[in-house]
């Protein structure tokens, strides 16, 4: 997630496009945007030519707002994040921090979950495709907001547990965040919403207060085990 990258290009634009040239650029990428979240809501993957196509947009247009699929799909995510990418505790308690951003996050992605299965789709194709040689050069669409929201939740116990402890419970959290959880647990168990939820929030509060209890730390203060010199 490089919101200060998206903001300098956004600010380069408006330097160099003349006010109403600006609005039809907004307004054409906007359509297309629309137009590839329709289609992927619809469990469709589609390639930019595709997109181009149903918004009646040329190739040629469309792909100077987005080079590559991977950059459509990268961005069709983000707007189906929406929220999720600008959410922030006040809380110093990690286990509450965890159990909010899980309440934030997980409707909507439920809410996109066609979306999402559509990005992952592609994720897993392209995956497929370098195992047997096949990508080519076409660009990577890499997934990663997970990481950098997990380890804002669980930051208040930063200077609590080890770097390794720290980097480990964020990576364990992750198993049971994302798309992915609503693939296992609705898809694979049969779960509805709500018990999907409480299943995803169960096991984050418990892999938050096991590795709290594993290392002495403290929601909301310091570690027992820092301030006897353990590490």
């Amino acid at each position: 997630m490089d919101v200060s990258r998206q903001q300098a290009a956004s600010n380069d634009d408006a330097e160099q496009v003349p006010p109403a040239e600006k609005g039809a650029r907004a307004r054409t990428r906007r359509l297309m945007l629309e137009t590839a979240t329709r289609l992927m809501q619809a469990g469709v993957t589609p390639s930019v030519s595709e997109v181009a196509e149903a918004a009646e947009v040329s190739r040629a247009t469309a792909y100077r707002y987005f080079p590559s699929q991977a950059a459509l799909v990268h961005a069709v995510v983000d707007e189906g994040l929406g929220p999720i990418l600008t959410w922030k505790s006040a809380s110093a308690d990690p286990e509450r921090r965890v159990a909010d951003l899980f309440a934030t996050a997980m409707p909507r992605i439920e809410a996109f979950e066609a979306t999402f299965k559509a990005a992952l789709k592609l994720s897993l194709d392209q995956w497929a495709r370098r195992q047997a040689g096949t990508l080519g050069a076409e660009p990577a669409f890499k997934r990663g907001h997970r990481v950098d929201l997990l380890k804002d939740a669980i930051a208040p116990l930063k200077g609590q547990l080890p770097p390794r402890k720290f980097k480990r419970l964020a990576q364990a959290l992750s198993l049971m965040f994302g798309v992915e959880v609503l693939i296992v647990l609705k898809d694979i168990w049969g779960l509805d919403s709500r018990d999907m939820m409480s299943v995803a929030e169960w096991a984050a509060g418990a892999l938050v207060r096991a590795a709290m209890a594993e290392s002495g730390a403290r929601a909301g203060g310091g570690s027992a085990a820092s301030d006897a010199g353990m590490f």
